[in-house]
């Protein structure tokens, strides 16, 4: 393990720890229920991590399937007794549906800006399909679509065999933060496969490894499927954390998970999720502020684009790849210094 793999860990321990211990014994319900509409957040920046960051394969539309496993799951939790069968079968759904999708993409030999515009696309015609349910003929089963008012009645997760005892916001709190964590390490294992090394090697280059035998279209395929299945179970999780509404698919909610991989980092898993974690816990405290009408400046939307683009200006490889690489630096100077006290000749130092 490089000192850099060991520093990464060492993050996410850091951050589970603080998430499933500390937030919690502080008792706030408010803080809870954030949590858990962050966590859904972050598992849809984590999606797009995996197939951008390791396949490069950019999705400007990866809130479809999250918007896709929402709907499906809601439609689901009210005409079955079931609401983890129905939890199964949306992420199934939205694995599903972009096997289907990258089917045609892959098979169409269609990528770069090409395949980024057909997923956005496809994002957006569900946003418009989905607005315009407001009708009772929309009503599948028990379940009302609702058009541009979602689905308010959208059921809570409950145990196995016990319908009638939904899981409080602290439960689904920490089933979020444990869902996020099995997302990372899933996406962790997947690209320590083999299968991972290859979706690699097609990013850095695609017609070498199609000389070498590999059939990069069955890769691309699995890689964008498994990134549909997580980004549905994100949008499981946010279900249970608000409730369903179109707003799912929209072009703000695909523009922000690309903002929070930029600025997290392309290319790490952990770095997106701490971008989404503070875009969002800074999004909400500009909102919450009471500047009065002589601070206008301070607009929310304004003070975040400023920031947005300093990040994306000052830092350019992100805030956790940054991090890590003045974490090596200084552990490296500090081994230098001690090499030096010793006595050591400078090239036996470490």
């Amino acid at each position: 393990m490089t000192l850099r793999d060991a520093l990464g860990w060492l993050l996410v321990a850091a951050a589970a720890l603080y998430a499933l211990v500390a937030v919690p014994a502080g008792g706030e319900l408010t803080t809870m229920i954030n949590g858990s509409i962050y966590a859904s957040y972050a598992i849809l920046a984590l999606s797009l991590a995996l197939i951008w960051g390791y396949a490069g394969i950019l999705s400007f539309g990866q809130a479809a399937f999250f918007g896709l496993a929402g709907y499906v799951y809601a439609v689901a939790g009210l005409n079955l007794e079931s609401t983890p069968l129905a939890a199964v079968i949306a992420v199934a759904a939205a694995a599903g549906f972009a096997a289907l999708l990258g089917y045609f993409m892959f098979w169409g030999r269609i990528s770069d800006v090409y395949l980024g515009v057909i997923t956005l696309t496809v994002s957006l015609i569900l946003y418009r399909f989905i607005n315009q349910t407001a009708g009772e003929e929309w009503t599948i089963g028990a379940a009302p679509l609702g058009g541009f008012n979602g689905i308010p009645s959208t059921p809570i997760l409950a145990p196995p065999g016990h319908p009638d005892e939904p899981f409080l916001p602290e439960q689904i709190y920490m089933l979020a933060v444990g869902a996020l964590l099995a997302c990372y390490v899933i996406c962790k294992l997947a690209m320590a496969t083999r299968f991972g090394r290859a979706v690699i090697a097609i990013r850095e280059n695609e017609s070498r490894a199609e000389l070498l035998g590999y059939d990069t279209r069955r890769y691309k395929l699995g890689i964008f499927t498994l990134g549909g299945a997580i980004a549905g179970a994100g949008g499981v999780l946010f279900a249970n954390s608000v409730f369903v509404s179109p707003n799912m698919f929209s072009l703000q909610t695909n523009g922000q998970v690309i903002i929070w991989v930029i600025v997290g980092g392309l290319g790490t898993f952990a770095g997106p999720v701490i971008g989404c974690f503070l875009l969002m816990a800074l999004s909400t405290w500009l909102g919450s502020l009471d500047a009065g009408p002589g601070f206008a400046v301070l607009d929310p939307n304004l003070v975040m684009g400023v920031v947005l683009t300093l990040c994306v200006l000052g830092l350019r490889q992100g805030l956790l790849p940054t991090a890590l690489t003045l974490g090596e630096r200084l552990l490296a100077k500090t081994r230098g210094r001690g090499a030096a006290e010793l006595g050591q000749p400078a090239e036996e130092r470490p």
